[in-house]
């Protein structure tokens, strides 16, 4: 009799579990990860204007930071890639209308994007740093020095640089453009004062254009933090990412990457 009172206490908790292990199995079936495994396709999406993150060379290929970890990914899926060339304004738009499976593509981690979508990593830190008109030399040393009506500060519409601007340099004429080396040729042609744009582009545009005209202000005033962006409700692809980001770090092959394309500049000659 003691036993059977002992039994069926765990036989309720056996059924009652059952609703919950459904439920698991159901959310994992749901998953981007799965449906990534069952495809053999990994979908990446991206606008290649970002150096040295995505670009385009010589040869029309789109190459670079995100892109070699994006190879990465793949390959350790066991899975094809296919990179979705995709407008960094109406990049969060296509991942919730499945467009592709994933956001590489130097995208910021912020809450207002948190809102949207989760984030995996952050893969690596970057910040705003300013590229300055060669006749302000000395005079401006800071954002803050910017801060004023007489000042025309540039950055890309629709990115953290161009938040940073608005909230941290109110006052100045602000002029965004669609793409970043048009905003910082804004710049060197003389019609803006200043460029403010995440560190890593704007100290390979400085190794392109040398310092004929332009000065960077290189001590980042602002915390970024770059991630992996994929769809809200997916645990699964979520803690892959994390677990794939922490192995790549670990066994060599990020540091291979971080050196091939933010120490050096060697690939510049091999771009547009």
């Amino acid at each position: 009799m003691r036993r059977l009172l002992l039994i069926v206490p765990a036989l309720f908790l056996c059924l009652s579990a059952l609703p919950v292990l459904a439920a698991d199995h159901e959310l994992a079936q749901k998953s981007t990860l799965n449906a990534i495994l069952k495809r053999g396709e990994l979908r990446v999406g991206l606008d290649p204007g970002y150096m040295p993150f995505e670009m385009t060379d010589k040869k029309g290929n789109i190459v670079g930071f995100d892109v070699d970890l994006a190879k990465e990914m793949a390959k350790a899926m066991g899975v094809k890639l296919k990179i979705v060339n995709t407008d960094y304004d109406g990049i969060i738009p296509a991942l919730m209308a499945d467009k592709f499976d994933i956001i590489i593509s130097g995208i910021t981690i912020n809450q207002e994007r948190n809102l949207q979508i989760n984030f995996a990593g952050p893969y690596i830190v970057a910040g705003q740093a300013i590229l300055l008109s060669k006749k302000h030399e000395g005079k401006i040393t800071s954002y803050k020095d910017l801060n004023d009506p007489k000042y025309v500060v540039v950055s890309r519409i629709g990115t953290t640089g161009e938040q940073a601007v608005k909230r941290m340099i109110p006052k100045a004429q602000y002029k965004s453009f669609e793409k970043e080396p048009d905003g910082a040729m804004e710049v060197v042609n003389g019609q803006g004062d200043a460029f403010v744009y995440d560190l890593p582009f704007c100290v390979v545009f400085m190794a392109q254009q040398g310092g004929k005209n332009l000065v960077l202000l290189d001590k980042p005033f602002t915390y970024e933090p770059l991630g992996f962006g994929i769809r809200k409700g997916d645990p699964d692809f979520l803690n892959w990412l994390d677990n794939f980001l922490y192995q790549i770090k670990e066994d060599g092959r990020y540091e291979r990457i971080y050196t091939k394309w933010i120490k050096s500049t060697e690939w510049l000659k091999d771009v547009q």
